[in-house]
């Protein structure tokens, strides 16, 4: 039976960057009715996300999302964005899932719907009062999307919309290996010519040698591009990709970066073994590995015994260029706290300590995405060097706080990249 009303969804914008906020009301409700606000994704991997909140609309028959305290469901509080970054796998799924997207030239489709009354279980199985259909993209119109081959690099390069010359931006993630565009799509976006790269596949690079100079050929490949100004080119690495980001800031002497970003990164890098090695570590010493009550492995110690040995780690004191370090304080993939700390006192020990600015989390674990995804706690993670092999890591971090430094993170690396690739004067090392 249809209930004696007829309320209206409002979200806006419906078509938005992923990083832009969503302004969600409901009206024409009776005052005090309880409803749920419901959001649904189907992924490319065919499995459903939901998250949902639960509300009691005011005097006047409104819920809004930004004003109005949920009650419960997902996220309680008041939280403008609860129905995007609370998402999890519906009850059911598979396990071990992240929620990714792999083809940024289409966007991600939430289904946003209302039900009468306070609901927990069965949404697709109970007809919404009324629902509506958003897009979320990673990559803004106009933005050009360009796949790379050249020179042995392989990636794939964003440049925005207008003739520039823009800022570049060299981005790489981490262990799991792949090419992974979504981050470098929303640079992009943002005004940065950005080039995500593959640097795991290649079987070119079996010398620590080789490899080095691949990365130093991918960072020519952006600052010789014609769109870029070649005096204003950073790189920005998560996980693995941040061990990458200083072992050429520190160590190469024809890339010169005018700023870095690393997110939840160590500075372990063995100058005289290739990243693949580097990686094998867990695996060939998988007796030092701990596991939680879900049998969820945990690498962060067995990282964290290498702290002690100055010929594993990156020279940091060579870094002549501003560098922001993000990390989580429940990160237990990494120990990207205590080697932050670490990194500090060895650049203060060079001098070099006023290029060094340090953002730290508490309960954030390592993945640290843009904005409003998913807090993803532990995941399935096929470790690129080794095919065949699939764990369960936990990566760390409670939803809510994790998911809050996802959005204050992402503000500072834009200010950060803003202050040091487009200002007209940033810091440099003291000669």
């Amino acid at each position: 039976m249809s209930p004696p009303f007829s309320p209206i969804l409002s979200v806006q914008p419906t078509r938005a960057l992923v990083d832009e906020k969503l302004k969600v009301v409901v009206e024409n409700l009776p005052p005090g009715s309880p409803v749920t606000l419901h959001s649904l994704h189907h992924s490319e991997d065919e499995d459903y996300w939901e998250a949902y909140g639960h509300y009691v609309s005011d005097f006047r028959g409104i819920v809004s999302v930004a004003e109005d305290l949920s009650f419960g469901g997902t996220y309680t509080g008041k939280e403008d964005m609860g129905l995007l970054w609370s998402m999890r796998p519906v009850p059911g799924s598979r396990k071990g899932l992240r929620l990714r997207k792999m083809n940024i030239c289409s966007p991600l489709l939430f289904n946003i719907s209302v039900y009468s009354g306070h609901v927990t279980e069965g949404f697709r199985e109970e007809t919404p009062l009324t629902s509506a259909l958003i897009e979320r993209w990673y990559m803004a119109p106009g933005v050009k999307r360009i796949d790379i081959r050249e020179r042995g690099v392989r990636g794939t390069l964003f440049i925005p919309p207008g003739p520039g010359p823009f800022p570049g931006l060299l981005d790489m993630w981490g262990g799991g290996g792949g090419l992974i565009e979504y981050r470098s799509a929303l640079l992009a976006s943002h005004g940065y010519v950005s080039l995500a790269m593959d640097y795991f596949r290649s079987q070119e690079l079996e010398s620590a040698e080789l490899e080095f100079k691949y990365f130093e050929t991918a960072f020519n490949i952006i600052k010789e591009h014609p769109q870029v100004n070649p005096d204003r080119v950073g790189i920005f690495g998560l996980s693995l990709g941040s061990l990458v980001t200083m072992h050429v800031a520190a160590e190469s002497t024809i890339v010169k970066p005018r700023c870095c970003i690393c997110v939840s990164g160590s500075h372990f890098y063995p100058h005289d073994r290739t990243l693949k090695e580097v990686i094998m570590e867990p695996m060939t010493n998988s007796h030092r590995v701990r596991v939680d009550e879900n049998n969820h492995h945990i690498w962060r110690d067995l990282w964290k015994e290498l702290l002690s040995d100055p010929s594993k780690k990156v020279d940091v004191g060579k870094i002549n260029c501003p560098i922001l370090l993000v990390n989580g304080q429940d990160d237990q993939n990494a120990p990207a706290d205590e080697c932050a700390e670490d990194i500090a006192h060895l650049m203060n020990a060079a001098g070099n300590g006023h290029l060094l600015t340090r953002v730290l989390y508490p309960d954030t674990g390592h993945l640290i995405e843009p904005p409003y995804s998913p807090h993803c706690r532990a995941s399935n993670f096929r470790v690129a060097a080794v095919a065949e092999k699939t764990v369960t890591l936990l990566w760390g971090g409670q939803t809510k706080p994790h998911s809050d430094a996802q959005e204050d993170s992402w503000k500072k690396i834009l200010s950060f990249l803003q202050q040091n690739l487009y200002s007209s004067t940033s810091p440099r090392a003291k000669l």
